[in-house]
């Protein structure tokens, strides 16, 4: 069993004699384990095991492969309805807010991250390439392979292949952060009229999310493995890193206290980057500069996304250490930086916000070993809670 420590400084890191486990560490383990989102009881689960590649396999040079996936409801989404990428399995699902999950396509394998066009494309970042589905056919067009070299595909957290995934505000690129497995991973950029990546520059290590500055000039690879965002110019791919690191680097690859997901914050451009519901480390990309504001949850955070408003939420997973922590939540957090906590159950990753700003989405398919098969819908305004069916350990997700 791995033991912690906590320091005054509220650092948190493994004691060194969980050697083995320090060269692996993400994220702490949530409360729970795989379990169907009508058993509100979480059960004790494990890592995904490997999976054989899919069909598909990437071709040189970027160049795009198409495969035929079976099609599923005809006619576009009604507005409203969720994507979510299942990390579990090789499929996003259509999800009804109301009535649960209503068709699956097939996309590849362990789909991490996902960005919908005004087009209706929606781009998937799995293990092997990124997949294109049209929302409204309900069918895989095409799967992009990376250029990166990721070694076998697998499943897992620590499996190679696509995280974070953003779209520029133009819609001709699609910006995706590709994880070596042992090293530092790349962004990569896909044309998306050409579907295929026509550029890859080397950011950190992990590049759990991606976002882009409003006026597209800027994308940031947020990487969790090396403490840092890779601040990119879209034109030139130059890049710089950021530190981010408000508990310091102590423990390296075995610490709990590394970024995970950003939010780029509508009225100024900053970076936002929520950690352990106790610190949100608010980053100027020009500068460099990081300041640090109170948070109140006293979580490990993962995912994270802002509204117009500049309403920032973002998914507490549960605790590192139960003695001190509390449990799974989602903070709201104004502007001014009054926060609103709603307790969840079980574990959770990623969050979006209903077009109308009353309603939250948040995905169970947490990375680390504890997850369920569903959402948490929250309602903003009575705090009211409930579970929803959504796909197998859904990850990323994207209002229609």
């Amino acid at each position: 069993m791995t033991a912690f420590r906590r320091s005054p400084r509220s650092v948190r890191v493994l004691v060194p004699a969980a050697v083995a486990v320090v060269l692996l560490a993400g994220c702490a383990q949530g409360a729970g384990g795989a379990a169907s989102a009508a058993d509100s009881t979480p059960r004790a689960g494990g890592s995904s095991p490997a999976a054989p590649s899919s069909p598909g396999a990437a071709s040189p040079g970027g160049s795009v492969t198409v495969t035929p996936a079976p099609k599923g409801s005809a006619g576009a989404p009604a507005p409203g309805t969720l994507l979510v990428g299942d990390f579990g399995s090789d499929t996003v699902t259509f999800v009804d807010p109301t009535r649960g999950a209503t068709g699956s396509v097939k996309v590849g394998t362990a789909p991490y991250g996902l960005v919908v066009g005004e087009d209706g494309r929606a781009w998937v970042a799995t293990a092997e390439g990124v997949a294109v589905v049209d929302t409204a056919a309900r069918e895989r067009l095409a799967l992009v392979p990376y250029r990166t070299d990721t070694g076998p595909v697998t499943t897992g957290e620590y499996r190679g292949g696509g995280m974070g995934i953003a779209l520029s505000p133009d819609g001709r690129r699609v910006y995706v952060g590709v994880n070596v497995p042992g090293g530092n991973g790349t962004l990569e950029v896909v044309d998306t009229a050409a579907l295929q990546v026509t550029d890859a520059v080397e950011v950190g290590r992990r590049p759990f999310d991606v976002d882009v500055s409003r006026d597209g000039a800027e994308v940031y690879a947020t990487n969790h493995d090396s403490f840092d965002v890779t601040v990119v110019a879209a034109d030139t791919l130059r890049t710089r890193r950021v530190e981010v690191a408000p508990y310091g680097t102590e423990g390296g690859l075995g610490s709990w206290l590394k970024p995970h997901y950003t939010a780029v914050r509508p009225s100024d451009g900053k970076l936002l980057l929520p950690f352990e519901g106790e610190r949100l480390a608010v980053v100027d990309p020009r500068t460099g500069r990081t300041t640090i504001e109170p948070m109140t949850a006293n979580t490990h955070q993962h995912g994270a996304t802002v509204t117009a408003d500049g309403t920032l939420f973002t998914v507490g997973t549960g605790p590192i250490d139960p003695s001190v922590d509390r449990g799974p939540s989602l903070t709201v957090r104004t502007p001014a930086g009054a926060e609103r906590v709603h307790p969840l159950e079980g574990p959770h990753e990623s969050v979006a916000v209903s077009r109308d700003g009353r309603t939250a989405y948040v995905t169970g398919g947490f990375t680390r070993d504890g997850y369920w098969d569903g959402l948490s819908v929250v309602d903003l305004a009575s705090g009211d809670t409930r579970r929803l069916a959504a796909g197998s350990r859904p990850l990323g997700i994207a209002v229609l």
